[in-house]
């Protein structure tokens, strides 16, 4: 557990630091296939460089801002706020600020950049459909993100995904409609690795949040357990999504990664690049672990 924190930790710095160098990639394409002097390029890598810092500190409030959830106190949802509460003091961990979000989707999920700064948010859907058991181990599910600190990496893969697709997007609007497109030095092969490396940043991006997602979520499962002690919860609750569970309303690939089941309509193209591995594999490795935890 300590080990996993510990990576999560240093894989921050690490996915900031190539987020910086992947955006001024981009710039720097662009800035060559637009006949441009290299200061694009700088430009790029410098506003890539304050955004990230921007995104460290802001993500989770954008992310909130996404889901459409509102902050709650004790006496609005006594059921939902002392569940969490009781983890918290369970890990040892502030008690993290609470949201709900009225969808009937069943769907929670955390952010923040630390324990200290951590949200938790749970769907209406969700206090409908589990009973108290299930849901504190949703809860706990998601209280062991805010505990292995996959929270600030996956704030951060959020940032990653939104900036590059926006960046790409400007910086093939700058190879059609913008810089001397005629230069007579122009490497055509340059030219055709430059438009692919611009079309495939954003896929690039979308892979990298896949990756993270994926192990995140074995890993948050086990913590939860490991939390309640009561493994069946969990795989009850799972069980439930299976009939229960539906499409968020509010949907958007770049914060898909962050919730306890895929938000994403069963149809969406971002379906087969899913951020959650199946319920089914959660299910059935929880059941061939039962007496390990």
């Amino acid at each position: 557990m300590y080990k996993a924190i510990a990576d999560n930790k240093r894989n921050t710095i690490v996915i900031m630091i190539l987020f910086v160098l992947f955006i001024g990639a981009i710039g720097w394409t662009a800035d060559y296939l637009t006949g441009g002097d290299g200061s694009t390029g700088i430009m790029v890598v410098l506003i890539a460089a304050v955004y990230a810092l921007i995104q460290y500190f802001a993500a989770s409030k954008l992310a909130i801002m996404m889901s459409g959830a509102k902050q709650i106190e004790k006496s609005d949802n006594p059921r939902l706020y002392r569940s969490v509460e009781n983890l918290a003091i369970t890990l040892g961990l502030p008690t993290p600020k609470i949201y709900t979000i009225e969808d009937s989707a069943p769907n929670a999920f955390a952010t923040g950049r630390d324990p200290k700064h951590a949200v938790v948010a749970a769907t209406t859907g969700l206090l409908d459909v589990m009973d108290d058991t299930e849901l504190e181990a949703v809860l706990a599910h998601e209280m062991g993100h805010i505990q292995n600190y996959d929270i600030r990496v996956s704030m951060i893969v959020f940032g990653l995904v939104s900036a590059v697709g926006i960046i790409s997007d400007i910086a093939l609007r700058m190879m059609f409609f913008g810089g001397d497109r005629d230069r007579e030095d122009q490497n055509p092969i340059a030219m055709i690795i430059g438009l692919i490396v611009i079309i495939l940043a954003p896929i690039v991006a979308m892979l990298v949040q896949f990756a993270v997602s994926r192990q995140r979520e074995y890993l948050a499962d086990a913590s939860g357990v490991m939390t309640t002690r009561h493994p069946d919860g969990l795989i009850k609750a799972l069980k439930k999504l299976q009939k229960f569970g539906r499409p968020m309303r509010r949907q958007s690939t770049s914060t898909s990664h962050m919730f306890f089941n895929n938000p994403l309509s069963a149809k969406s193209f971002a379906k087969l690049f899913s951020t959650h591995p199946p319920l089914e594999e959660r299910i059935a490795r929880l059941e061939n672990n039962t007496g390990k935890f």
